[in-house]
């Protein structure tokens, strides 16, 4: 399989990424925003994989400085077309290796978006990565989903995620891995459309593995961006780990 090294983020999705109106909502941009700027303080913050802005922007606007690093130009192009974007510097380049000018009090990675590292080596090196830029007491932060194998059967490897025409979603997951693809099937104006991109989903305490090998010990872990209780029933889980 392929790494985020591969661009699957150009093109239509970029032209596209904005019209998810779920994920743009203030109910759910909010509480990410305000457990960030609660991290960052008077620091600056880091975004790793920060796309068209969608959390980086409103953190920028609540006083917040932030620099992103994001793979795609054309997700950069969208972003940059908003107002205040100039106020964000975006260093363009693969998440895991590249570097941004300067130190940071918070790096941060949402959305699942570290399993698109699709092999331990590459997940390893962006903790250690982040762990390069951060300043001594800076904060790592992940929102990754728990990989959801107990709603797979023995033996099967096909779970739908979204089954809400016109959109269409099932994981290809492969067990001995830990790897997948994530295929999306829409009907645009009667017109079919295909997307599919691999990933490495990840376990909690591989990630806090990760991290200690970076240097990097954890802080505290929540259920949700409301800091709601991380519990055997969580689907995803808000980690944070500190640089000593």
């Amino acid at each position: 399989m392929e790494s985020v090294s591969t661009n699957y983020f150009d093109g239509p999705v970029a032209e596209g990424y904005d019209s998810d109106a779920e994920i743009f909502a203030p109910a759910v941009v909010d509480p990410v925003v305000d457990f960030l700027a609660d991290l960052a303080g008077t620091g600056s913050a880091l975004e790793l994989a920060i796309g068209t802005g969608r959390i980086g922007l409103p953190l920028s606007q609540r006083g917040v400085t932030v620099h992103g690093i994001e793979l795609s130009p054309a997700m950069v192009a969208q972003l940059k077309a908003k107002p205040g974007a100039e106020d964000i510097p975006v260093t363009i380049g693969d998440f895991a290796t590249a570097k941004a000018e300067g130190t940071f009090r918070l790096a941060f990675l949402v959305y699942n978006t570290i399993e698109n590292l699709t092999t331990q080596d590459e997940q390893v090196e962006c903790f250690c990565n982040v762990a390069r830029h951060l300043e001594p007491g800076g904060c790592f932060v992940i929102e990754v989903e728990v990989p959801p194998l107990q709603r797979l059967p023995v033996g099967e490897k096909v779970r739908a995620f979204t089954v809400e025409p016109p959109h269409l979603g099932f994981d290809e997951l492969d067990v001995a891995t830990q790897r997948g693809v994530s295929h999306h099937y829409w009907v645009v104006d009667g017109r079919g459309e295909v997307f599919s991109m691999p990933y490495r989903y990840v376990w909690p305490s591989e990630l806090d593995l990760m991290a200690r090998i970076a240097g990097m010990r954890l802080r505290e872990r929540w259920g949700g961006w409301k800091r709601e209780p991380f519990t055997i029933h969580s689907a995803k889980h808000i980690s944070v780990w500190e640089k000593p």
